[in-house]
């Protein structure tokens, strides 16, 4: 009954997942939009490690978890976001919600799994108005937005080389449309101009994997991982025009189709650098778990020739999450609330976007509940963050930030065969 019942959810949101507007956040306007966490909501609310893997749970961002995969798991995540954008002089509050994954894994073998999904990978929704004066003292108002994003296709494939030492590999199929305008308008001119940009992008990425944990004492367990999210090589098909329309009206007066082939624009190539991520943890299996990871990525060597913004530049970027689980009684018959997996998290972005000389960081704290499902290993998975990313230096943005997020894990097993007694 509960692969029924996963089944028809998964349906439902499929098509939600590919045609939503993931973000609200100006900071969008750089690169190829919000990169967004791709993990899982359990593993979201311990500061989004990827380290922790069992047999029941998928573990999106690290390929080894699904060598520890033991039963036929499908699993979704929606999430509700609450924003409030101050500038140094102005506040605005607005709310985004979002599919953040669809995936299913299921075991090949006592000692190996396959998994895959679709994802949001990056998104693309700003908009922002800029003013200023002329030479000639006319107020000149610029106005600036876009929309579209990247999604996710993946396949990944686990296994258990020998005893307590996981290997994976993961291959992804990025796609997408990011769209961008610009509106200028002059106080005393009769007409403005409109700049529109269009890049359909699609390309592959690859990502390694590999976890290991010993057994410490027939108790306790060490937790080491490490993962490789290659170069993306994104291929980008680009588009731009140019065009006047009546500021009394609204309606276009001229327009015209820029020729990017004669500037070697029509075509680009953007590449993503490789981010490396390690980890390190210990813990008592289904009791506690306490673990750190680090991050690193050359974003220094990332350009976009297409789109060349002023004031801006990239450097290499870090991230440093810590995490915990806490479990009173997995096996409790007597208090549902002993089973409850309780998490905790806190995450350190160095974005690496740097913009009017001003590093853009990021902090978020969570923390959530892993519910039980009945007298199977499904979980529902409640968690929420808050979180600050930007300031209010340098004519920037502050981003403050709440997060509501549900998922659900549901389990079966497949290829078991019938007994009738």
């Amino acid at each position: 009954m509960i692969r029924k019942i996963g089944f028809v959810i998964i349906c439902l949101a499929a098509s939600g997942l590919y045609a939503q507007n993931g973000t609200v956040s100006p900071y969008s306007y750089f690169g190829i939009g919000d990169l967004r966490s791709g993990s899982t909501i359990e593993n979201q609310m311990m500061g989004g490690l990827s380290l922790y893997t069992d047999s029941i749970h998928l573990t999106l961002k690290n390929p080894a978890g699904y060598g520890k995969l033991r039963l036929t798991t499908y699993t979704m995540g929606v999430s509700h976001k609450e924003i409030s954008l101050n500038s140094f002089t102005e506040q605005e509050k607005t709310s985004v919600s979002n599919m953040e994954y669809l995936a299913i894994g299921f075991p090949l073998s006592p000692k190996m799994a396959l998994g895959m999904g679709l994802r949001p990978f990056s998104a693309v929704g700003y908009d922002v108005l800029q003013n200023t004066v002329d030479p000639s003292g006319n107020d000149v108002t610029n106005l600036y937005n876009g929309t579209g994003g990247l999604n996710q296709v993946f396949l990944s494939l686990g296994f258990e080389l020998f005893k307590n030492l996981n290997l994976g590999a993961s291959m992804n199929f990025n796609f997408g449309t990011l769209e961008s305008e610009k509106i200028q308008t002059i106080e005393g001119l009769q007409f403005g101009t409109r700049e529109s940009q269009e890049s359909k992008i699609n390309g592959f990425d690859f990502v390694y994997g590999l976890t290991y944990s010993p057994t410490i004492k027939n108790k306790y367990t060490l937790y080491t991982s490490a993962v490789v999210n290659t170069q993306v090589n994104l291929l980008s098909e680009n588009t731009q025009t140019f065009g006047s329309f009546s500021q009394s009206t609204g309606n276009t007066i001229e327009q015209i189709d820029v020729d990017l082939q004669a500037q070697g624009l029509q075509n680009t190539e953007l590449k993503i650098p490789t981010i490396a991520t390690f980890g390190l943890g210990f813990g008592e299996d289904k009791k506690w778990f306490l673990g750190a990871e680090y991050s690193f990525q050359q974003l220094s060597t990332f350009e976009n020739r297409f789109l060349q913004i002023e004031n801006q530049e990239y450097i290499d970027a870090s991230a440093y999450a810590l995490g915990a689980y806490y479990i009173p009684d997995y096996a409790s018959f007597g208090s549902y609330f002993k089973r409850v997996t309780y998490r905790a998290g806190i995450r350190y972005d160095m974005t690496g976007i740097v913009v009017n000389e001003k590093e853009i960081e990021n902090l978020g704290i969570t923390f959530g509940l892993g519910l039980p499902l009945g007298g199977s290993f499904s979980n529902l998975n409640l968690g929420f963050e808050w979180g600050k990313r930007g300031t209010t230096a340098a004519d920037l943005i502050e981003e403050k930030y709440f997060r509501v997020n549900i998922g659900l894990s549901f389990n079966d097993r497949w290829f078991q065969k019938r007994k009738i007694n």
